[in-house]
């Protein structure tokens, strides 16, 4: 039976803003406002949406990277926020994370066998004498042979450094790797190898991903459920399958309808939303989509919606829009 590895309750993310002499708090960036869901172990959850939304910032604060403003987060059982320091630190070695720029998350002035050392060490992971063995299995493993050991990040191009990140996060025998738009800084042929090494070492080593992505292409491929956040809230959740093939919220769909199309020939009707994305310093009242919705009525300007299931959504799939029996059966017509 698949258990939940990873549950996160109400999670709220405020940024204060200060200002004055005194340099008082007179505001909040309200990046992450409110989200609940959970990581089946094995399992890859991806969550996606516009720049801004929340989704670096909601893997941060499972890792207490940002110290959440408010929230839960459970861990195989362990309530994370209650942890110290000192224990946050060892439980870091079941919790790993791949960040985005491969050129700014590596010590230049390391070689890589510093850099995998550094992790094992700081976790008391093998003995020192069995170290060296490790690194080089590591390397193998991430497509990179032992003559790159004592070289620098210089002497390596974008992937080949994506690959040692990889490879410091394995380091430690982690059980989930949060991967921080882990393959956007790379070009499109070496983004491939990447994915595919990543589905590789799930299957060899047992891992759980949470992948956080802007690119919905990426997301299919690599998926097993995908989290849609827009502006901090969470607006859909459901099976990969399903949400690719049934989208539910004005969002989703909007997101959607973006993914280019590989066939000159086949023209696709793409969605264009009016105006821009709302600052999260004073976000929407009600649903915070409301601004830029073509359905958007006065029930939505006040009331927030909850996340649920209607028919002929599958079991897990969940939207959260007032309208989305109505929008389906086309009797709510879009005012633009």
């Amino acid at each position: 039976m698949t258990t939940e590895l990873l549950q996160v309750k109400n999670l709220k993310q405020y940024f204060p803003i200060k200002g004055g002499l005194l340099g008082r708090k007179i505001n909040d960036v309200k990046a992450v406002d409110d989200i609940s869901f959970s990581i089946k172990a094995g399992e890859t959850l991806s969550i996606v949406g516009e720049s801004g939304c929340g989704k670096s910032t909601t893997g941060r604060a499972i890792l207490r990277l940002d110290e959440p403003t408010a929230g839960e987060i459970h861990f195989q059982g362990d309530d994370l926020l209650s942890l110290n320091k000192k224990e946050m630190r060892k439980k870091r070695k079941d919790l790993q994370i791949i960040f985005q720029d491969p050129y700014a998350s590596i010590n230049p002035r390391q070689t890589v066998r510093q850099v995998l050392n550094e992790a094992m060490e700081i976790q008391n992971v093998l003995p020192k004498e069995q170290r060296y063995d490790r690194m080089i299995e590591l390397l193998e493993t991430v497509g990179l042979g032992p003559d790159k050991l004592d070289r620098f990040p210089h002497e390596f191009s974008g992937g080949q450094r994506q690959r040692i990140g990889i490879a410091r996060a394995l380091a430690v025998d982690p059980k989930l790797i949060i991967c921080d738009e882990s393959v956007s800084a790379l070009d499109v042929s070496i983004q491939a190898q990447v994915l595919n090494l990543l589905k590789k070492l799930q299957r060899e080593f047992d891992l759980t991903y949470l992948f956080i992505s802007h690119d919905l292409g990426v997301v299919r491929h690599i998926s097993d459920r995908v989290v849609v956040m827009y502006l901090g809230k969470i607006v859909e959740i459901g099976d990969k399958k399903s949400l690719f093939d049934n989208p539910k919220h004005p969002y989703t769909k909007t997101l959607l309808s973006a993914i280019p199309v590989p066939d000159p020939k086949r023209k696709k009707d793409q969605i264009i939303l009016k105006g821009d994305v709302p600052s999260p310093i004073d976000p929407p009242t009600g649903c915070r989509f409301h601004t830029r919705c073509p359905f958007a009525t006065e029930r939505c300007v006040t009331e927030v919606p909850e996340l649920r299931n209607t028919t002929g959504m599958k079991n897990g799939h969940e939207s959260a829009c007032h309208y989305i029996e109505e929008i389906e059966s086309g009797e709510m017509k879009p005012k633009y």
